[in-house]
């Protein structure tokens, strides 16, 4: 089952399945009360970074020392998928692809 759906900023409808989200839970509990914060920084991002494998990195700075990392992949111009998310407390700004324009 799709728990949602946020459009990145190249235009692609990345999902959120319930398998997804379950396995964030699972390793992540802490990521519980997050969901929409999860599909909002893939629409809205404030950086993007490289991920492995042809992966993207929606990053959102949550406070302090705080990162909201969503890693995602984008299948083609119609279809891509949320496949984990997690709270960093610094920002790789050696894979910065794009920084949202101030």
């Amino acid at each position: 089952m799709i728990l949602g759906i946020a459009h990145s900023v190249n235009g692609v409808p990345i999902r959120l399945t319930d398998e997804r989200w379950e396995h964030i839970l699972f390793r992540r509990p802490e990521m519980a009360s997050f969901i929409e914060t999860v599909l909002d920084g893939v629409e809205d991002p404030e950086y993007i970074l490289r991920g492995y494998k042809g992966t993207l990195i929606e990053v959102v700075h949550l406070g302090e020392r705080s990162y909201l990392n969503v890693v995602y992949r984008e299948l083609s111009q119609a279809a891509g998928f949320i496949i984990t998310a997690r709270i960093h407390r610094k920002l790789d700004k050696s894979k910065i692809i794009r920084r949202r324009a101030i």
